[in-house]
């Protein structure tokens, strides 16, 4: 399957290439594996049956040439590069057994050693594997519909291009990113999103690739197809992140060079003192040694738990783009919250609409929608849904302009329009006549307003009017909020450019002690500076769309609800993709686990080299032995990094308990 638009290879592409040669290669090698076992065995039973040393002698040293052959190539090819890696111990151990005569001890320990490389790359696959099978989604075929006469084409979902219209039946999964032209439905987002509830879908809804229509018939104009599809960049991020390294593995790596001289060193002060007592055990201690010191166990502790960790926030929808993130997630001590669209639902409503002397609602309804249909901002989005419902119809700007943090301006039948805050509005650059400046002030000390946020509108330079707007409190997010504060999150801000009102309702709400209200885009990014200052280690939180600066200044970035946004999704450097705000202390306290998880492998693994080399040393660990050893210690570490995938079941549990549905809204023109 590949989701790259023709004549493109796309990251997911390459990678599945790579993982079937590698799937490959590992099938040859355990070919050549039980190959050399039953010569093994034939020498074990060979030298039951027959006194002769030459019949149990001849099958092992096959066995060790099959096995010890590769491994001294490869000890080789280190040596010539300039690397002492682990390949060289065992190739020693290896080679020092059959040179001594000891086929059967050497074809053993080719035979284990094998077997844990095997191990070791069976789980480095069947981790990105994993991954890769959160978004292995999009179908391969589509039901493509026909724009003269409406008749079905079955087609390659590759073939797929923007403005196509696809027809998804329920039960199918929907090929391509795009808007619902016609039809109802519940579509399971879960794949992408990792929400545990459907969501109802309706005409003029957003769609993503790979997830799954439940319910009813739509029919979908594409947006976006192939690679360019919210699947395929969240595809290509996650295997990214997953080829990425942490600073903790970084640091393991500036120690590896001293490694294996420190190893030989130590096997040839034992060799040297063994040699004089007893020359046959002294070259079964050095072996043993050789074996033990191989640190697999050390190389799986890093990678496997990460890639777990990978597995476990991809699943509830949580996109971290380095694994240097998430390591570093777990020391934040400051969180700043924006409000709109994180902390609340950002579905705005409007609640109030209040014209001036002249102009009635419908007409103010008209103005603003008319100027904020082409803004993505959640205010926008919230007049202009409004006016679709209550059929007021719009007229296209001739001239659209959006200031950030203060509100946008456009040519509307001629005349110039202004929507936004009261601080921009009422500024001495607008030109508003001082009448109606003076009522704006009125309006924000009124009690009619509290609590609201207030949208005015003007015309020519003239005060038509104002909107009040509400926007509620997400589900859990209270709740959410209480859990990183008792995770010792020690400062928790919200910041908005919202009134001060507005934004005291919302910290009440949402159980927090501090914030600060009627803040542009600068002064969040000064507030993220501050904190640092003063020794912080920020984290940011979202929408992406106007909190850029401030995601940018963050230690750690976090984009609420970014599937379908495109600014979110590359403004931050972790994507919540659903808006569920107890992903954030999920996060932490997965990060948290991980990094215990790789410091308990580390620990196994050190632990295991050092009293395992103290016991070869002092010869109370056979080459054979220390080779089973060897294994399990890498067993070991692999299940303990394993443990780290469960993460979040218990988010996934609640959410299915708690979550009502939605209740249907009804229509109506606030008066």
């Amino acid at each position: 399957m590949a989701l790259a638009v023709p004549g493109s290879i796309d990251a997911v592409e390459v990678a599945e290439r790579g993982s079937r040669e590698a799937d490959r290669q590992l099938g040859f090698q355990f070919v050549l594996v039980l190959g050399a076992a039953a010569l093994l065995a034939c020498s074990l039973a060979a030298g039951w049956l027959w006194s002769k040393p030459l019949y149990p002698a001849l099958p092992a040293a096959a066995a060790a040439a099959i096995l010890g052959v590769p491994l001294i190539w490869r000890a080789l090819r280190d040596m010539v590069r300039g690397v002492a890696g682990m390949h060289a111990l065992v190739a020693l151990a290896v080679a020092g057994a059959a040179a001594t005569g000891r086929y059967q001890e050497s074809a053993a320990i080719a035979l284990f050693m094998t077997l844990s490389g095997l191990l070791e790359r069976r789980t480095a696959l069947g981790a990105t594997a994993s991954i890769e099978s959160l978004v292995k989604l999009a179908p391969t075929r589509a039901q493509r519909v026909s724009a003269a006469d409406g008749t079905e084409e079955g087609v390659e979902a590759r073939a797929l291009q923007p403005g196509d219209v696809v027809r998804v039946r329920p039960g199918d999964t929907i090929p391509a990113d795009g808007l619902v032209r016609s039809g109802d439905s519940t579509v399971n987002q879960a794949s992408i999103t990792g929400e545990s509830l459907p969501a109802d879908k309706a005409p003029g809804d957003e769609v993503f690739g790979g997830t799954i229509n439940l319910t009813g018939v739509l029919d979908v104009a594409v947006t976006k197809a192939g690679a360019d599809t919210l699947l395929g960049r969240v595809q290509e991020l996650i295997l990214e992140a997953e080829r990425t390294r942490p600073p903790i593995l970084r640091l393991i790596d500036r120690y590896a060079a001293w490694y294996t001289p420190t190893v030989l060193m130590l096997v040839g002060v034992v060799l040297f003192f063994a040699l004089r007592s007893d020359p046959d055990a002294a070259f079964s201690r050095a072996i043993a040694m050789l074996i033990v010191a191989c640190p697999s166990a050390l190389i799986l502790a890093t990678p496997t738990a990460m890639v777990a960790a990978l597995s476990a926030a991809a699943r509830l929808g949580v996109l971290v783009k380095s694994v240097a993130t998430l390591e570093a997630a777990r020391n934040v001590t400051a969180i700043v919250f924006d409000k709109t669209g994180t902390l609340t639902s950002g579905v705005l409503s409007v609640t109030r609409l209040s014209p001036t002397a002249g102009t009635d609602g419908a007409d103010l309804l008209r103005l603003a929608a008319s100027a904020t249909q082409d803004s993505r901002h959640p205010v926008s989005r919230a007049v202009t849904e409004m006016a679709r419902r209550a059929r007021v119809p719009l007229e296209r700007p001739t001239a659209f302009e959006e200031l950030a943090g203060r509100g946008l301006a456009a040519v509307i039948d001629g005349a110039e329009v202004r929507v936004g805050r009261a601080a921009w509005l009422a500024a001495p650059e607008t030109g508003l006549e001082p009448a109606d400046c003076a009522t704006i002030q009125t309006v924000q000390a009124s009690p009619e307003a509290d609590g609201l946020s207030v949208l005015y509108v003007a015309r020519d330079r003239r005060l038509v009017g104002w909107i009040g707007l509400e926007d509620n409190a997400r589900p859990g997010a209270a709740e959410a909020v209480d859990r990183l504060r008792g995770m010792g999150i020690r400062r928790l801000v919200i910041l908005t450019g919202d009134r001060e009102s507005v934004a005291r309702r919302v910290a009440a709400q949402m159980h927090f002690e501090e914030f600060k209200a009627e803040v542009l885009p600068h002064e969040k990014l000064e507030m993220v500076e501050l904190l640092k200052g003063r020794g912080h280690t920020v984290a940011v939180i979202g929408d992406g769309v106007n909190d850029a600066p401030a995601l940018a200044a963050g230690d750690i970035s976090i984009a609420m609800g970014a599937a379908g946004s495109d600014v979110a999704i590359h403004s931050a450097s972790i994507a919540l993709l659903n808006s569920n705000l107890d992903r954030v202390p999920f996060l932490i306290d997965l990060s948290r686990r991980t990094i215990a998880v790789i410091r308990q492998n580390l620990a196994v693994g050190a632990a295991f080299i050092v009293v395992s080399l103290a016991l070869a040393g002092a010869g109370y660990l056979p080459p054979v032995a220390a080779a089973l050893l060897h294994v399990a210690s890498g067993l070991v570490v692999i299940f303990n990094s394993a443990r780290l995938i469960r993460c979040g079941e218990d988010v996934e549990r609640a959410e299915v308990i708690l979550s009502p549905r939605p209740a249907p809204e009804t229509a109506a023109l606030p008066g």
